[in-house]
């Protein structure tokens, strides 16, 4: 059995099988995208829910995994050469996921750079950008008057949504074929159909490819299961 115990995180979150990949997460756009991840790889893992109601982002314990304080982050005790690697950035787990599994990363270097693209397309522009529209649309910055800085938001969204849908113009998936740049990007979409509300602001039904290719990726059983691992708070 692997010993886990050199990482502090266990302390506040025990591993109950330390043999298999833990997740330390929470049902995020950013956190389904490993936990998706491993479903659609079938990686045996192990998820811990870190809830951010009681400030488990913040603890000393999660912090010495993350010192940025965000999820995802993992412990995999079978990394490199055998060693228990700790990992966080969730663009940077899916890679790593990738290139451990063998799947959902092409092996051809210019497929591959261009999954990566995208990839980077949603981990520098989309996601940054919807979670601001989200903070200026239904959180506390729909209080603020100044109506600058929510228009900036939603320009900025809404041309980021029509470069990606002109991308999937007879595609399925971003780049032809399912990866983890779908992986890192529909969850993101979802959010801002679902949670954010804001497809009124962006455009959302004179899109001809982007609902469609949700709908695609929601229907999937692995990205079913990854969508509430670990469980949402109750």
């Amino acid at each position: 059995m692997t010993d886990l115990s050199q990482f502090d995180i266990t302390k506040k979150w025990p591993a109950a099988n330390p043999d298999i990949l833990q997740l330390y997460s929470l049902p995020t756009p950013n956190g389904v995208k490993v936990s998706i991840a491993l479903q659609e790889m079938g990686i045996e893992y192990e998820a811990h829910l870190v809830n951010f109601g009681s400030d488990d982002q913040l603890s000393p314990e999660f912090i010495s995994l993350n010192p940025n304080n965000k999820i995802p982050a993992i412990i995999d005790p079978n990394g490199p050469d055998g060693k228990p690697l700790p990992l966080w950035e969730s663009g940077a787990i899916l890679i790593y996921l990738a290139e451990k599994s063998g799947q959902l990363l092409p092996s051809d270097p210019a497929k591959r750079l261009e999954t990566l693209q995208w990839l980077m397309f949603q981990m520098g522009g989309l996601g940054p950008m919807f979670g601001q529209l989200g903070f200026f649309h239904k959180f506390a910055g729909k209080d603020i008057e100044d109506p600058r800085p929510k228009a900036r938001y939603v320009a900025e969204c809404e041309r980021l949504l029509e470069v990606l849908d002109g991308q999937l113009e007879g595609r399925d998936w971003i780049t032809g074929e399912y990866s983890i740049a779908d992986i890192a990007i529909a969850p993101w979409l979802n959010t801002m159909l679902n949670f954010y509300e804001g497809t009124d602001l962006v455009g959302w039904n004179d899109l001809e490819n982007v609902p469609a290719y949700l709908d695609r990726f929601l229907a999937r059983p692995a990205v079913q299961a990854g969508l509430n691992s670990p469980a949402r708070p109750v």
